[in-house]
Parts: C-alpha cells; structure tokens; sequence
C-alpha cells in the first residue's frame, strides 16, 4: 500500500509539473505580447475590397497624437484623433482587435468619418504604440476606455455625443465596457462586431480548435496564471455579465461563416443586454470580415440604428 501511493504520489506530481509547464506555455501564446503565428495584422488590402478607398483615406489623414496613462496603473498608452470634415459633437471611438492596433481600423474610420463624426482611435494596452506586457482580452481594457471618454470630453467639450464600436476582441471589449457604472452619459450607443461572450469561452474554443485539448484541465490553470501575473481571471472577464447591467443601445454583427468566434455567440450576448437592441448578421462573412463582406448593408444599418440615438 505504501509503495502504491507512493508512486501514485509520483505520478500525481509528475503531471502537475505538466499541467503548471504546459499553462505557462499557453499563457504565453494567448497574453504576453509578442508575434502571434496564427494572427495575420498587417494583411494587404486589395483594390477590389469595398473598404479600400476608406483604409487609403486612413492611411494619409491627418491624425492628432493624444496620449494618457493606464487606468489603474501607470502605462502610456497611445491613440489618433480624426476630426470630422466639418465641426460636429458627434464622435465615434474604435476599438481593434487582438493583435491590431488602431492601424487596422480603417475601413470602420471611413465609415464614421463619411457619417460626419470625430473619430478617436486608440492602441489597447500591450499593442500598436501602447505601453504594456500583458494582453487585456477587453476585461483590462474596459477602464482605459471610460479614461479615453472623459479625456475627450475633456477636449472636445462636455456636449460631445460619443458612439463606441469595436470588433472582435474590440467587440468584446465594448460589452465589457458597457457594463461599467462610470461610463459618461454622453456614450450614447455601442456596436459590437463579432466580440466573444466570455474569454473562457473563446479560450476554450480555441484550445480545442488549435490544439485539440480539452478545457479541463488547461484552461483552468492558464486562467490561474493570468490572475496572479495579470490581475484577472478568464470567468471573471464576461461580456455576457457585462451586457446584464447594459441599458443602453446596441447593435450586434456577426458573419455567418465566423469560426474564429463562432457565429451562436451572438445569440447569447444579444439576449443579455437590457437595453435597446438590434441584430445583423452578415450572410457568408468570416470572422471580422462583415464590413468588407458586405459594406453597403453593414453602413446603412449602422446609420439608421445610430439615427435613432444620436441628433
């Protein structure tokens, strides 16, 4: 009996060992900023792409250089500022994706910039020009947003009406944000493209999609890892907790064709919000890929549904 705990205590520690080597490895790929393989961020727009023309205009605009420190903490991070051809109050801020930076929110810029609105265009902490280690999945990022906010209307006057729209990871982000309690009165409506319902969700998924493991009981430690060396945990950081203390309007995208994020999660995040709430989905569009897939719907819906919220 001795000997066979003895070596069940062996075995057990064995894959302990595994377990922590293997969450540190995945903690890595999923949160320290470096090079991610299986992201492309810089992919070349072709002259075929509905958005061309607007990434071009982005590429060339001129861009005000705002900067501020972290919420919480005491990284610079970095944003472009875009006024609207002709003086307005209305002002959209952008939101990218996991591995992008503001550099690769063109296509949406055009678009808000064509609607007559300021845009404000920031580097989420550990991307673009951003000072930061660790990668925020949104949960982090949500307070530097409501700072960006209020930095604007610090700026460019208290009478500023402030639309937030962000995509994948940015969509998340926007969820995330929408259920803080600060968030000044002038945000008047979110859009979210393709944002996930919970970084446990989306991590899960993708270690079976990528690696082909289960959840338990990876998944578990990685999240451990991320709380004692990047302060949260991946139950913690929910859109869909988020969007149950959201009142205020907000439009859901979604392509069909995503399996980067799958396409059902919208249904869950739809039904969470508590405020006003409309759903597009963009038939045969891949993952962040709606507003090129289909541009012309994409901004007439996004046009009418903010028609309705912002004068």
């Amino acid at each position: 009996m001795k000997k066979f705990l003895k070596w069940l205590g062996i075995i057990v520690g064995v894959l302990l060992v595994v377990d922590i080597a293997a969450g540190m490895y995945f903690f890595h790929v999923a949160e320290v900023r470096s090079p991610k393989s299986f992201i492309s961020a810089d992919a070349q727009v072709s002259k075929s792409n509905p958005t061309y023309k607007n990434q071009e205009w982005y590429k060339t605009v001129n861009k005000q250089h705002w900067t501020m420190k972290s919420a919480g903490g005491d990284l610079k991070l970095d944003a472009n500022f875009i006024p609207a051809e002709h003086k307005t109050n209305k002002t959209a801020i952008l939101v990218h994706g996991f591995m992008n930076s503001k550099k690769n929110v063109g296509a949406a810029a055009g678009m808000f910039h064509q609607m007559g609105y300021n845009v404000l265009a920031p580097d989420d902490r550990a991307h673009g020009q951003s000072q930061g280690k660790f990668i925020g999945y949104g949960w982090l990022d949500r307070k530097d947003y409501v700072k960006w906010m209020n930095l604007l209307l610090h700026k460019e006057g208290q009478n500023q009406q402030l639309v937030m729209w962000g995509i994948s990871m940015g969509g998340a982000t926007v969820m995330m944000t929408s259920g803080q309690k600060d968030v000044p009165h002038q945000l008047k409506a979110y859009i979210e493209d393709c944002g996930y319902t919970s970084v446990d969700d989306e991590i899960t998924y993708q270690a079976k999609e990528m690696y082909h493991l289960p959840k338990w009981p990876l998944v578990p430690t990685v999240s451990a890892i991320s709380q004692i060396r990047a302060g949260y945990n991946y139950s913690e950081a929910s859109s869909v907790k988020q969007l149950h203390k959201n009142t205020r309007p907000m439009l859901f995208i979604h392509g069909t064709d995503d399996t980067f994020v799958p396409t059902k999660m919208i249904n869950q995040v739809y039904d969470a919000t508590k405020g006003p709430k409309e759903k597009l989905l963009i038939k045969g569009a891949k993952h962040a890929q709606s507003i090129e897939k289909d541009y012309p719907l994409y901004q007439k819906t996004v046009e009418k549904f903010l028609g309705r919220y912002v004068k």
